[in-house]
């Protein structure tokens, strides 16, 4: 899961992002609002938390340009800001959760597990395309009675592509989506994982390919 924190306290976001990760979640971070914005024009994030005091623009000002443009990322606002007024105008203005500065981390991990299982109530499907499924919890690629293992790296690459049921993906998306923003990967990465999911594809027999985009990103087609 990826998670994009935005918060301008310096240490406050390195401490809690240095916490994320050893959760095992993927987090970039940045501590101007105005930042956030080119962060968030990505469309990578699985999670969104923002302060509500930011230089450049205002979190609440972030948090409304996002759900008016239909991007309904989920967002927990963290703030210094606890009166109740403050927290119904971020809950009316889209938050999905608002969290009052100080907080311990065990109480913010409650209210992602909480979030995610709400909306994991409503995406309970497996990604498919043509003859293939994709076994989330197992990281196993189907193929009507054969299947195949996957990495987590592969796991996360072939869930994007049949999300987008044939549509292509850029390159920069797809690197962006798998291995961060803030992460330094070589490009010719995305092309090794996917020269290994071909291979997989061949393995099963399927009818499904990946096709290139000219160079500049990959789809699935079925034959």
């Amino acid at each position: 899961m990826k998670i994009l924190l935005v918060e301008d306290d310096k240490d406050l976001c390195q401490a809690l992002s240095w916490q994320l990760k050893k959760e095992h979640f993927t987090v970039d971070c940045c501590f101007r609002g105005d930042e956030a914005e080119l962060y968030l024009k990505e469309k990578i994030y699985d999670l969104l938390l923002l302060d509500c005091m930011l230089p450049g623009i205002s979190g609440i000002s972030i948090l409304k340009k996002m759900r008016a443009a239909g991007d309904f990322t989920p967002v927990i606002i963290l703030s210094a800001l606890g009166e109740v007024k403050n927290r119904v105008t971020g809950l009316n203005e889209g938050a999905d959760d608002y969290l009052v500065k100080p907080f311990a981390f065990s109480e913010l991990m409650a209210r992602i597990n909480s979030l995610f299982r709400r909306k994991a109530a409503f995406h309970t499907e497996a990604p498919s395309f043509g003859d293939l499924t994709l076994e989330l919890d197992k990281n196993r690629l189907v193929c009507k009675e054969r299947f195949c293992s996957l990495s987590q790296t592969e796991c996360m690459l072939i869930s994007l592509l049949l999300q987008a049921k044939g549509s292509s993906l850029q390159r920069s998306f797809l690197l962006h989506k798998v291995w961060g923003l803030d992460t330094c990967v070589e490009d010719g990465n995305l092309d090794n994982y996917i020269y290994f999911l071909r291979k997989r594809l061949k393995t099963l027999n399927s009818c499904v390919s990946i096709r290139n985009l000219r160079g500049r990103g990959y789809y699935l087609e079925e034959s």
